[in-house]
Order: C-alpha cells, then sequence, then structure tokens
C-alpha cells in the first residue's frame, strides 16, 4: 500500500496519479485536523477524505463554543486529481510537504476559515491497525501524526476570530486502508461470536522540548491490539516509552472522560507520569461523522456538490445521550512529571471512547456507564 502521495513534492510523483491500496469497497484516504487556543472556549475539527471505490469524496469542519456544536458538511463525486484536496467551498493546500500545510473553507452557511498549519516535530508513525470479524479484515490501516501551530483566521456567523500561532495549537493526521465507511453494508450472517466493543486512546501533546504521542486500543478483555507511546524530540530523535499504564477518570454516571493519568517508561527504565484533563469535549460523532453519528457519516454518497449546516445544543438531554456512547476528542492539557520531579505543562488533544464491553473499566456491555 502507497502512502499519502500529496504529502511529496510533485516531482517525485509518477504521472498519470494512480489510486494505491485495494479493491475493499471500504479504501479510503483521509486527513485529520484540530485546532484550539488552550482555553476551553473554542476547538476546531476538520478533515477531507477520499472513498474511490464509492465514488465519493467529502469534508467537514467541526466547531465547538460553549454549548453549541456547529458542522459544515460537504461531498461531491471523487476525481483523480490527489495533489489538490477539494471538496466544494474546502481544499486543503500543502505548501511545504510534512512541514506546512493550509485549508481554506470559503463562506459556507456562515462559516469561513484560512488557516495555516506548521509542524512543531516530525511526523510519527502508527504502527500497523488491524481488526477483523471472523474471516474478514474490516479495518487495516496506517497513520501518522504530527503536532503544530496554527495561525490565520476563523469566521462563525459574521465574528471574525485571529487565529495566533503563539496560541493555537493542534494535531493533523493522515491515515489510509481499510475501515467502514459509507452505507451500511447488506447484514449477512451475524458475527459469531459478536462483537461486543473496543476500547481506544489517542493522545498527542506538545511540549516545549519534544512531542508525545500516545495511541492505544483494546479488546473487551483489554488485550492490546496497539500500543504505541512515542517521544520525539526537536531534534529529531525518536524515543518508545515502553508499555504506558492508563486510567481514564470518567464523569460519574456516564461514559465521558474528564481526563486521565498515564504512567510510561523511558529506555533506561526511568518513569514518565502524565495527568492530563478535558479542557472542552467534542464528540466527533455528532455532526462530524465518525463512528455512530446519525446525522453524516463519512463517504455516504449525498449528490453533487451536497452542502449543509447542522447545529446542536450540547445541552439538550438527546445529544447529551447520544455525546456518552462514542469517540470524544478533548481540549487537551496535560502536566509531564519526569522521574526527578521535572515538571513540563503541554497542550495539544485528548482522545477517548469506550465502546462496548471493556472488562478493565468495569463496562460489562454497550450501556453501562460508571458509578
Amino acid at each position: 500500500m502507497l502512502g499519502p502521495m500529496d504529502e511529496y513534492p510533485v516531482h517525485q510523483v509518477p504521472q498519470p496519479i494512480a489510486w494505491p491500496g485495494s479493491s475493499d469497497r471500504n479504501f479510503y484516504d483521509r486527513s485529520y485536523f484540530n485546532a484550539h487556543d488552550r482555553t476551553g472556549d473554542i476547538f476546531l475539527i476538520s478533515g477531507i477524505g477520499y472513498y474511490p471505490n464509492l465514488g465519493v469524496k467529502d469534508a467537514f469542519l467541526l466547531v465547538r463554543r460553549g454549548d453549541t456544536q456547529t458542522a459544515i458538511h460537504l461531498s461531491d463525486a471523487i476525481d483523480q486529481d490527489r495533489l489538490h484536496q477539494n471538496v466544494g467551498a474546502y481544499r486543503v493546500e500543502v505548501i511545504e510537504p510534512l512541514r506546512k500545510l493550509r485549508i481554506i473553507c470559503d463562506e459556507t452557511e456562515g462559516i469561513a476559515a484560512d488557516l495555516t498549519w506548521e509542524g512543531l516535530f516530525d511526523v510519527v508513525q502508527e504502527q500497523p491497525h488491524i481488526m477483523r470479524r471472523g474471516t474478514r479484515v474490516t479495518l487495516d490501516a496506517q497513520r501518522f501524526a504530527q503536532l503544530g501551530t496554527w495561525s490565520g483566521q476563523l469566521s462563525i456567523d459574521g465574528e471574525d476570530i485571529t487565529v495566533d500561532p503563539a496560541r493555537w495549537i493542534g494535531t493533523r493526521d493522515r491515515s489510509w486502508g481499510i475501515r467502514p465507511v459509507g452505507e451500511a453494508e447488506p447484514a449477512g450472517r451475524p458475527d459469531d461470536p459478536p462483537f461486543e466493543g473496543m476500547w481506544w486512546l489517542y493522545v498527542p501533546m506538545a511540549f516545549d522540548d519534544f512531542g508525545i504521542v500516545i495511541i492505544i486500543q483494546e479488546d473487551p478483555q483489554g488485550f492490546r491490539s496497539v500500543n504505541d507511546c512515542t517521544r520525539i524530540w526537536k531534534d529529531g530523535r525518536v524515543e518508545q516509552l515502553g508499555w504506558p499504564r492508563v486510567k481514564i477518570h470518567y464523569r460519574s454516571g456516564t461514559r465521558i472522560p474528564t481526563g486521565a493519568t498515564i504512567e510510561a517508561t523511558g529506555r533506561d527504565g526511568s518513569a514518565l507520569h502524565f495527568d492530563v484533563e478535558s479542557k472542552l469535549p467534542v464528540p466527533i460523532h455528532v455532526g462530524g461523522g465518525y463512528g455512530g453519528d446519525s446525522d453524516w457519516l463519512h463517504g455516504m454518497w449525498k449528490g453533487e456538490r451536497f452542502t449543509e449546516r447542522l447545529t446542536y445544543d450540547m445541552t439538550d438531554p438527546a445529544v447529551i445521550g447520544r455525546a456518552g456512547f462514542g469517540v470524544i476528542d478533548h481540549v487537551g492539557r496535560a502536566v509531564c512529571r519526569d522521574a526527578d520531579g521535572t515538571e513540563r505543562e503541554g497542550w495539544g488533544l485528548f482522545e477517548h471512547g469506550a465502546l462496548g464491553r471493556h472488562d478493565p473499566s468495569g463496562f460489562a456491555d454497550w450501556l453501562s456507564v460508571t458509578p
């Protein structure tokens, strides 16, 4: 499987451009971005995806401020020009591969953005991520992740928000492979044994001297199929941080996390302690198109040049009920404590979802919550 082609200079890309990968209907190639100003007052999440075997490309922009979450959705027929990612009024321009890019969303139903991301550290490559149901591979994906700063302007219903790189920070990642996308497939024979759930944690954080990227997935018994914990230094050194031990702190009576405690280990055996807190939660399955979203799913055919805006009241009991059972992205603040007691503050993303049964967390089924 080839990597994300639009991250390479044009002269290095064979012409004509052919879609790499698989004939599987669920082959995808997606970019994800988030941005916040470290206050917990605003969180922007955005992405663009190509689904060649479904004939679809789409993009979204999701913003939460206070108790309001607003989504812009754009979709269209796919094209073959991966070097110029665009869907309607939304486009991504690669200025310097793996270093600098620009997201532009021309005014769409009251929302507009012109944002430039610049990397703080080199790319962190995720280990291959594979899941099966019976004999079928349902997920076979890779990603790279980077931490960086944002500059530019965001406009929401006539209000212009200056995005200052001294404050605005965020993560971008690029993933490609196979994962469930588009319209639901025919049910066929029920899974045997049935799918009982998964536990997911993704924590990229930027500190002054280094970045940390943690990616963990566990099955209902707590067995880890993905276990990445990487520290990348400003000078490019990459350090693995052993087998992280994680305790998620949930709001009582829910599966909505308020933070996490993470213990990791350096190559020399020294301990690193991370206290992570949520400053603002954004359920990405409420208007973001991720698993369980009843309004919008990535890769669905919506017709040519489709655009819509949806707004959610995050105090609405119906929305709250949806929010607690899916993956939630949070404005994340972290304090890293080294073995010698040195403390460093970091900012980035705290993403977590506990879906279905997870024995180590005490979740017995799809609907159980914390005491």
